[in-house]
């Protein structure tokens, strides 16, 4: 079977029997239960000596050593002043002298004994299946993936590109303009035009740039021959399919741009008239129109067109602007109705962390990667798309109502266990990385009494990637925990493995937080952020090789400073930038939280972004979670798993023949129902 697919698998909590029936079965499960807490529940029978070797591949099983051999203990036994003279020889040794043949080592570091693995750690539940049925697992779930409205992560989207170039695009339709653009990039089938408009065209340049060319300035084209004859037969495709150009104008500088720069020469009337309005003044954009209303004073009607030219969605992505400016919400909460599900979504996550007295994060994805602004102390002074709080409670209160009228009824008799209460929405997981572990961004699981929390990160093919802690206050105040930090900072509470640099031999650190111990060193840091990003000038994780993720340990552990049997989490960070936001951690509720976002930009060092945006995505389960989700769409509810329809929950419990079951990392399942309507 194909990698993608396996890894995707993998994920799911899913091992693939290849090559049919293995005389050593037993002694396989007995091997993936001791080295990586692996417990068969269903096809037992099915196992095979190549699962050991995959599953070690995907919990990382041959990571470089830490710095220090003997972290933590060894770590907490050196003062400030050896911690940084260790450093500064690391320093001199490798960048001095370019010395990257071998992965450099503590100096004054102590001899150390490691104690026998006594750790108990969470049984991980797979099911093992055949080539057959797992292939039929993975194009449901593609199906699945691809009734979302909301942009695929690159992992997701190159699983759905691998099932479609197999069996052809018919059958596979998707529902999102961004993942028709990519796929009529990636395959250059016309099937994946049908649903786009002519405006898409400017996306689809943007999306075509950025992947062949690594620009996104539609303002400065450098497309070749081949890319330039590509854009004009979509551009006349869409115009003979239908006139209306109206929207093109919102953007009529850019197509300004573009179709010079392709050279289109009209071949029929109405691209003859196409091509004067782009080149001309005239300006009758929906947006204009909808500008000359605000000024006017008549919120309604700036609302009324917007929603014929661009439809509801548009009104409701500019309610605070005409709440603001003196918007009725009984006007404007029928809106609500035509808007998409996620957009609602969005809305009510906003608010729930909208301070007017702090400066607002501006929070989007563009090209898989997360972007965000923060006012300025000019922007805020003049910001005026305040909400008040009574305002803002009542358009909440229409959502909800909006939410539970369109999902009622949707499932049958449904029993939902109490961890589905710490799972959030998959709503924006454009900019995921993915791999074993990965949950929907602002997940929570409760780190248990007597365990720390080790994260960790490594890497080859490049010189230096850095794992960083960012903490934050109730001020939103920042305090970091990093290479430049930690040597006067090491503590039973936060200690760190040492800044390695050991070039293409591979490379670690890592991070344990014991959170009453930090709790009480660190009172006024409420969460704690982790970040990893390429220290080295010029690359990009796309670049190199670097896997991250979390461990959870024993307060008093092995010594072992990587085991993979306690590996919760694995994934590889591989987006085309140098910083990734990889997860958090709740110190008011001892309960980690999935952050997983890959960040636009080429940040080199932690601690010059502000991560108060993140704030959002602690929120997350508190505006809405998949037990929320799943009691509204449920026509009852059971306690009793073999009397439901759809069980969701990631405990053991059995189910009746043909009961649905939902996992916390069921994220293609939880778009469908999340998306239905």
């Amino acid at each position: 079977m194909d990698p993608i697919r396996k890894k995707y698998l993998f994920a799911q909590h899913v091992l693939v029997n290849e090559d049919g029936p293995d005389a050593n079965a037993f002694e396989v499960l007995f091997s993936l239960a001791h080295y990586f807490g692996i417990r068969v529940t269903e096809g037992a029978e099915l196992a095979e000596r190549n699962m050991i070797h995959f599953a070690r591949n995907q919990f990382g099983t041959d990571v470089p050593e830490a710095f220090y051999r003997g972290f933590p203990k060894s770590v907490r036994e050196l003062s400030s002043d050896q911690l940084l003279f260790d450093q500064l020889v690391h320093y001199t040794v490798t960048y001095g002298f370019s010395n990257f043949s071998r992965a450099g080592h503590s100096v004054v570091e102590r001899d150390f004994e490691r104690a026998a693995f006594r750790e108990e750690v969470p049984v991980k539940e797979f099911r093992i299946l055949s080539l057959k049925d797992a292939d039929a697992f993975v194009v449901s779930s593609v199906k699945d993936m691809l009734r979302g409205t909301r942009p695929l992560s690159v992992g997701n989207f190159e699983l759905v590109l691998d099932v479609i170039r197999e069996k052809g695009a018919e059958g596979f339709a998707a529902t999102s303009k961004d993942t028709n653009i990519r796929l009529l990039l990636a395959t250059r089938d016309l099937y994946y035009l049908r649903p786009l408009s002519l405006p898409d065209v400017l996306k689809v340049t943007e999306r075509l740039q950025w992947e062949k060319y690594g620009s996104d300035n539609l303002k400065k084209l450098n497309l070749k021959n081949q890319d330039r004859k590509f854009l004009t037969a979509l551009i006349r495709t869409k115009l003979a399919e239908n006139g209306d150009f109206r929207e093109c104008y919102e953007r009529r500088a850019l197509w300004c741009g573009l179709l010079h720069h392709i050279h289109m020469k009209p071949e029929t009337d109405r691209e003859e008239r196409f091509l004067t309005a782009m080149r001309g003044r005239e300006n009758i954009s929906a947006y204009a129109m909808m500008e000359k209303a605000v000024a006017s004073g008549d919120i309604e009607a700036a609302a009324r067109v917007l929603k014929e030219e661009k439809g509801s969605g548009a009104v409701i992505r500019h309610l605070n602007y005409f709440l603001s400016r003196g918007g009725s919400p009984q006007a404007l909460t029928p809106y609500l109705k035509g808007a998409g599900t996620v957009l609602l979504l969005q809305l009510l996550q906003q608010y729930a962390v909208y301070r007017p007295t702090l400066k607002r994060a501006f929070v989007f994805t563009k090209l898989n990667l997360l972007r965000t602004h923060t006012e300025s102390d000019e922007e805020q002074k003049k910001r005026r798309s305040v909400v008040p709080p009574a305002v803002r409670e009542r358009i909440e209160a229409a959502i909800r109502a909006e939410l539970a009228a369109r999902w009622q009824g949707k499932l049958g008799k449904v029993y939902i266990g109490e961890d589905m209460k710490r799972i959030a929405l998959p709503i924006a997981e454009s900019s995921s990385e993915s791999g074993f572990g990965i949950l929907p961004k602002g997940s929570r699981i409760p780190l248990p009494e007597g365990k720390k929390l080790r994260a960790f990160t490594y890497w080859e093919k490049v010189d230096d990637i850095d794992l960083s802690v960012i903490g934050l206050d109730a001020e939103d105040r920042e305090t970091e925990f990093s290479w430049r930090t930690m040597a006067g900072e090491q503590s039973e509470a936060v200690t760190y493995s040492g800044d390695q640099t050991s070039g293409f031999d591979g490379g670690s650190e890592f991070f344990d937080i014991d959170l009453p111990a930090f709790k009480a060193q660190y009172p006024e840091i409420r969460r704690l952020i982790f970040c990893d990003n390429v220290f080295t000038y010029g690359m990009h994780f796309g670049d190199c090789v670097c896997r991250a993720g979390y461990m959870v340990r024993d307060t008093e552990d092995s010594g072992a400073v990587f085991e993979p049997k306690t590996v919760a989490s694995a994934y590889t960070v591989n987006c085309p930038s140098s910083f990734a936001y990889l997860f958090g951690l709740d110190l008011e509720t001892n309960e980690f939280v999935w952050l997983n976002s890959a960040v636009n930009g080429n940040t080199q060092v932690a601690g010059e972004t502000s991560v108060a945006h993140l704030n959002r995505l602690f929120e997350a389960t508190k505006t809405m979670s998949m037990y929320d989700l799943l009691s509204l769409q449920a026509t009852s509810l059971t306690d009793d798993p073999m009397e439901a329809d759809l069980a969701a929950t990631d405990e053991e419990v059995k189910t009746k023949e043909g009961a649905v079951r939902l996992h916390s990392y069921d994220m293609a399942l939880m778009t469908k129902l999340m998306e239905a309507r």
